[in-house]
């Protein structure tokens, strides 16, 4: 361990982590550009300040804010219509309006499923999740982006949760809202409409969409050079929720290892920028910010967490760029935490924007438990899901890929963006 005895007593010991996230679950609503979004700034604002580190910025930028109206399926044949926020919720960033058409289900809502079935004019039901023979995860967004080029006219993502949970998350694309209206669905309203043939369904969605302020907050710690480590998390969450672990717990980490980072301030041989982002579940909208306004060149590498903390193993996405990899190797080597360190490209969290970009990148996520998302975008996403002392077990080996990526033998390479997009394209992502 490069840890001091006295600082990995203190990991265990110390609440600032497991505070702060009470605090963030407090905000809640985080929608961006939402008023618990903004409570949400201002206390990973005063956190930084209190920890003592230094240039403690606050950054605003405007967002596309959207405001849930009713949403509602209307099953002609049977007479049913189905209102509940546990039947069915719009999805963020959808266009408002009123369609009807035959419901299609297109199970996972892969390219080959959709090839099998004529979806045009069609509400289409898509499976949130990936086969297991599938290569690689596919997004929500490419799957509803999938429905609108070949015709339907609504969009229906169906929960992988049982418990009547619709699912949330953003469709809007690069240029919201998106094209047809969409909806998450509970898996026991799917299955209704799935288990028998029903030629036409009415879908309506009311929402609005507004521009409205947003922010990234960020502070330095460590030496003043001239390149910078970037450890980053999103504060925005859905409305839906308390966005607890997505991503209030990606947030609590950054803290706790800032905190812990400050124990051993002098052994840092680059500056570290702790960074929280706004808008990331309407489209990376603050981290896409941050890439464009910040000099890559003085952007060592950028290590974001997303999908943390519902358990005490780690895996690390590393985007194809070697000595990433090799520092989260060297940490699992010598550590208690397993650590599974693999090359895959990861499109969809705050990392993506700067990576594309060629420079260097990884997520931390947790692995284990139930699945990856978790309670995630669900109205469950709550604090009675996560446990302090598992935050506690994973901040150190955290501290630790802080470290090695921070120390002057660690040079990860910056590459092209046509490296990195044609990293991307052999796993299969359209970009």
């Amino acid at each position: 361990m490069r840890m001091p005895e006295q600082t990995i007593g203190s990991t265990y010991t110390e609440s600032v982590s497991w505070e702060l996230l009470n605090r963030l679950v407090d905000c809640a609503p985080r929608m961006a550009g939402h008023e618990g979004e903004q409570a949400a700034i201002e206390t990973m604002a005063e956190q930084f300040r209190d920890l003592g580190l230094e240039d403690v910025t606050v950054e605003e930028f405007e967002v596309p804010t959207w405001y849930r109206g009713r949403s509602e399926l209307r099953i002609p044949s049977t007479g049913r219509t189905y209102t509940g926020s546990h039947e069915l919720i719009g999805l963020p960033l959808t266009p408002p309006g009123e369609v009807a058409g035959p419901v299609v289900d297109v199970g996972y809502g892969t390219p080959e499923e959709y090839d099998k079935n004529d979806v045009e004019g069609a509400l289409v039901v898509a499976s949130g999740g990936t086969p297991d023979s599938y290569d690689r995860w596919l997004h929500r967004r490419e799957k509803y982006e999938m429905a609108a080029d070949r015709g339907a006219v609504g969009f229906l993502f169906r929960s992988r949760r049982d418990g009547c949970l619709p699912p949330t998350g953003g469709i809007g694309g690069d240029s919201p809202p998106g094209e047809i209206p969409g909806v998450g669905i509970s898996r026991e309203l799917a299955d209704k409409l799935t288990r028998r043939s029903i030629d036409e369904a009415e879908l309506t969605v009311e929402c609005e969409t507004e521009r409205s302020p947003s922010a990234n907050v960020s502070a330095r710690l460590g030496p003043d050079t001239d390149d910078e480590l970037l450890l980053t998390a999103h504060h925005d969450a859905h409305d839906i929720a308390e966005g607890a672990n997505d991503n209030g717990c990606g947030c609590a980490l950054v803290v706790e290892v800032a905190r812990i980072l400050k124990t051993v301030e002098d052994d840092l041989e680059t500056a570290v920028r702790a960074t929280t982002f706004g808008a990331e579940e309407i489209g990376l909208l603050g981290s896409t910010h941050a890439a464009e306004q910040l000099d890559h060149d003085d952007i060592k590498a950028v290590f974001n967490l997303d999908g943390i903390g519902t358990t005490r193993d780690l895996a690390v996405d590393t985007h194809g760029f070697e000595a990433i990899a090799e520092a989260a190797e060297r940490v699992d080597e010598r550590g208690s935490t397993p650590i599974d360190v693999n090359e895959k490209v990861n499109t969809h969290s705050d990392h993506w924007p700067f990576a594309r970009e060629g420079v260097p990148a990884a997520m931390a996520y947790s692995v284990g438990g139930s699945d990856r998302r978790g309670w995630g975008h669900t109205h469950a996403d709550t604090l009675d899901k996560l446990d302090a002392r598992d935050l506690r077990s994973i901040a150190l080996p955290l501290a630790e890929m802080v470290l090695e990526l921070a120390d002057e033998d660690c040079s990860p390479e910056h590459v092209s963006s046509e490296t990195v997009l044609e990293r991307a394209r052999e796993e299969g992502y359209d970009v």
